[in-house]
């Protein structure tokens, strides 16, 4: 973890008073620390400018880690180049949950950058660009700023995202966010050329980032390929390690590759990050992608000279090793090639001193054992946490006529160094995976019994995101052995590597998941690098991983669960109208969800459109009704979709509204509970009148509420209001029930003192009526019972619609010192209608319900609409309170009719 030297200070800069006044809640500040944060107090400025834009809930003090490590490598350059780091205080917005301020950040961000290039206005090396740093949704804003109509462009030059869903929002709960995403996606694929002189990298941070899944991180494939970068944090080179969602803000490997970064873009003349965008992509690969373990260089020069009084030795040998420590005299061992091209294709060596200077060479004098000048190998090499390995193929230097390894005196340092040449074929094995259904129980086994330092295992057919493998690899040495090993699961078509080290002998664990699926124009094979000890021999074993598989599911489709689960409870809540109809009696919520909630009622109607969807015909006849796509189209076209995710995703939703609905009994029960021991139980008073004068002005309010304040706030109330009624309901059942229980016992009493002594007729007309007046309250009571249920449904169906419409609420709330009115608010119509429906709902009784005309309809609507919640909300959760409006509004409907 990063951490500041001096205590951390943030300038806030003055903004005009237009832009002020307009965003009364966003400030500018300007990190500093120490005598640097009191020479800048009067902002004169003199370094590069770099913003940084927090994301959902996030503060401008994240800042800290990028400013502080700027700040120590400015120091030990003696200030020759520094950076000056920005950073805008959102009020820590929910943006990720609420979109309606995410066009208002773009715009301030770009009052910013304006108020920040004129800080530096006059001075000798004035920059003409910022670069931006943006964590989640910041990132998402900085790429937003292009969509700007009076935008330049020329204003950003370097845009570096962490973590950041590029490709879609995690929980698209409004249509604000979904529309921000739309028009963010589309500019960058319409305007791509013009873009081409943005240099953009994207940090996603792994499998440990569990708020926004790498693959959301991937920058889209467009055709400016050559000024995008995406990659995942374990596959930095020097960080080699996933980091959660907040983490990467601060996580001292990252920040370090970044600050270098940084540092190497800067052009010598200008002072400035350079606006060569080959050299910006040059730099971002050499720290992200691949680092050869030397300190980067633009043009490195193409012959070296080797100089220095060093010993000359010529290894003839296909295979060599080395070890030193403490030794004074430097040496160069020499590998002449000729006699090794006929028997070997590639030659690898290592070495395990992770200094930056060079250590491999190609000669070209081929009539001498020795030569004075060469090209410098140690540029094709690549570092890996234990040792630096290089691989070259003969077949591409045919000019080269020694290879020569340079041993540096040594004093002090204790490092081995590795050779050998070998041909592809022999170090190169295929492991077919194992079968997604084989759930562990079988496994696929290779055994490495050469003693070579490489192996490839190539993983055939391992190329879909859902499928999920432990790797199990156990290394048997001859001897005691000190070294270590290097596992790197390699994914060709993205960034993604994960690397372990291992002690040999060992048994390492190793999980092998996609971020990313394979693209359908690509054929290569994830392969599983082993970079071993050269007496060990290694098994491999393979393993389908049963709960990774259901992990991949979570990760990739975890937003789509509140519409099954609302989609479940609305074919229980049409199951209860159709057993009303049927019986008379209305169904437990638990029973009923049991029998009417069944996949193939909805998925085989799906899935049959997306097939059709493939016909040109059926496509042009859905055009022309202008329906939306459907989500699993979508889904599949980004190939994060297969037929079993959605069965497996309807069981989860089945299983969370079963044993929620369970928890939500308890918990009415519990209240109803204390209600009885704290206020005494009335008999619930009869309104056979749906709408009264208080009625209608409790609607009038709460809609006078919602038009003026927020909507979620309106449909917060009426929530409470029903919680309430229905709470009130469950006592008084209760209380009915035990009246009823002590008449019973009091007629038994009765009937038998009634046996023993003879009594007057009219004595005996009492007796007779008190069975009639026992089965009149019965009645009654059972008809109360029906209406509980069905009320307690409802009430369970809109609890999760206040759950979806929640953080528009927290967002309203948060800001309500600077505006009372939620502008824009995305359920203000939807809170309007629910207010009046649930005010007649809640009043309303299944005897009502039984003689309308419509209850037929309302009982069947249900299932249509799970249907399409499932065909067009898994993607847009904001269209799932729509279907439940309409369901209840034919529920009100057979209210009146």
């Amino acid at each position: 973890m990063t951490y500041m030297f001096e205590y951390p200070e943030y300038l806030k800069i003055k903004l005009p008073k237009k832009t002020a006044r307009r965003y009364p809640a966003y400030e500018l500040y300007l990190y500093g620390e120490g005598n640097y944060a009191e020479e800048n107090k009067n902002l004169v400025l003199t370094g590069i400018p770099v913003l940084f834009l927090p994301g959902n809930a996030g503060s401008y003090k994240q800042v800290r880690s990028l400013g502080s490590i700027a700040l120590r490598k400015a120091e030990d350059l003696d200030f020759k180049y520094h950076f000056n780091f920005f950073t805008v205080n959102f009020n820590e917005e929910l943006v990720a949950l609420y979109g309606g301020t995410l066009q208002r950040q773009t715009k301030f961000v770009h009052e910013c950058i304006k108020v920040i290039l004129k800080l530096y206005r006059d001075r000798e090396f004035a920059p003409s660009s910022v670069a931006i740093v943006g964590h989640s949704m910041g990132g998402l804003v900085a790429r937003a700023l292009l969509t700007l109509k009076n935008f330049k462009p020329e204003l950003i030059n370097l845009l570096i995202t962490q973590a950041t869903p590029h490709v879609a929002p995690v929980m698209p709960l409004d249509k604000y966010i979904t529309d921000f995403y739309t028009a963010v996606s589309n500019h960058w694929i319409l305007n791509a050329q013009e873009l081409r002189n943005l240099t953009t990298l994207s940090v996603a941070g792994g499998f440990r980032d569990y708020q926004v899944r790498s693959g959301l991180a991937f920058l889209p494939r467009l055709s400016q390929q050559d000024s995008a970068l995406s990659v995942v944090s374990s596959a930095v080179p020097r960080a080699w390690a996933s980091t959660d969602h907040l983490s990467i803000v601060w996580c001292k490997e990252l920040i370090l590759a970044t600050i270098r970064a940084f540092f190497d873009l800067i052009d010598e003349n200008t002072r400035q990050i350079t606006e060569d965008p080959k050299k910006r992509m040059s730099v971002l690969n050499h720290h992200f992608v691949r680092h050869p373990g030397k300190i980067f260089e633009e043009n490195p020069e193409a012959f070296t000279e080797l100089t220095g009084d060093f010993m000359w030795i010529e290894v003839k040998t296909s295979k060599w090793t080395y070890s030193v420590y403490n030794d004074s005299d430097g040496k160069y061992f020499v590998f002449p090639l000729a006699s090794h091209r006929k028997s070997y294709s590639h030659v690898y060596c290592e070495n395990s001193m992770l200094d930056t200077s060079s250590w491999i060479y190609g000669c070209m004098d081929s009539n001498s054992s020795t030569c004075l000048e060469a090209t410098d190998l140690s540029w094709r090499a690549e570092l890996l946490p234990t040792i630096k390995v290089v691989i070259l193929k003969l077949q591409d230097y045919p000019s080269l006529s020694h290879i020569v390894i340079l041993v540096p005196p040594t004093v002090g340092n204790k490092f081995a160094l590795d050779c050998e040449f070998f041909k592809e074929d022999s170090r190169t094995v295929q492991l077919p995976v194992t079968n997604l259904f084989s759930f562990g129980l079988s496994s696929s086994k290779i055994l490495l019994n050469s003693t070579g330092l490489l192996y490839n295992v190539q993983l055939q057919h391992f190329n879909q995101v859902y499928q999920a493998f432990r790797i199990y690899i156990e290394s048997h040495c001859q001897s005691p052995n000190e070294k270590t090993s290097v596992y790197r699961l390699h994914i060709p078509w993205s960034h993604e590597d994960s690397v372990t080290v291992a002690k040999v002998p060992s048994s390492s664990e190793i999980s092998a998941k996609l971020h990313v699926a394979q693209p359908g124009n690509d054929s290569r094979v994830p392969v599983l690098n082993i970079y071993s000890s050269s007496d060990c021999q290694y098994e491999v074993i393979l393993k389908t991983s049963f709960l990774q598989i259901l992990g991949q599911i979570i990760r990739f489709h975890a937003g789509a669960l509140p519409v099954y689960v609302v989609s479940n409870i609305l074919l229980t809540y049409g199951g209860q109208l159709s057993t009303l109809i049927s019986t008379g009696q209305c169904s437990e919520f638990s029973l009923e969800l049991i029998r009417t909630a069944k996949p193939y009622k909805v998925e085989p109607i799906i899935s049959i459109v997306v097939f059709l969807k493939g016909f040109n015909w059926f496509r042009e006849i859905w055009d022309s009704l202008s329906l939306p796509e459907v989500d699993a189209a979508v889904l599949s076209s980004q190939d994060v979709w297969f037929p079993l995710v959605s069965l497996i995703l309807f069981l989860l939703g089945a299983g969370i509204a079963y044993w929620s609905a369970v928890f939500f009994s308890a918990s009415l029960r519990v209240f109803s509970t204390l209600w009885l021991i704290l206020i005494r139980p009335t008999v619930l008073q009869k309104d056979n009148k749906l709408f009264t004068y208080r009625r209608l002005c409790v609607m009038g309010s709460l809609a006078l509420v919602s038009w003026t304040t927020c909507g979620a706030l309106a449909v917060f109330i009426i929530y409470l209001q029903y919680l309430f009624k229905v709470i009130k309901l469950h006592v008084n059942v209760g209380a009915e029930k035990n009246m009823l229980n002590g008449d019973s016992d009091c007629s038994k009493e009765t009937s038998q003192n009634s046996s023993r002594h003879t009594v007057k007729s009219r004595s005996l007309i009492d007796l007779t009526s008190e069975p009639t007046q026992s089965l009149s309250n019965s009645t009654t009571i059972a008809e109360t019972v029906n209406s509980l249920k069905i009320h307690l449904t409802i009430l369970y169906l809109f609890t999760w619609i206040v759950l979806l419409n929640l953080p528009s609420l927290v967002y309203w709330f948060k800001n309500l010192r600077y505006n009372v009115r939620l502008d824009p608010d995305p359920c203000r119509s939807t809170a309007i209608i629910l207010v009046c429906i649930l005010e007649i709902l809640m009043n309303s009784t299944t005897s009502e319900v039984k003689s309308s005309k419509l209850l037929k309809i309302a009982a069947k609507v249900p299932l249509p609409l799970s249907v399409a919640m499932l065909a067009f909300g898994r993607m847009h959760l904001y269209k799932v309170p729509h279907f439940v409006t309409f369901s209840l509004l034919l529920h009100v409907l057979c209210c009146l009719v």
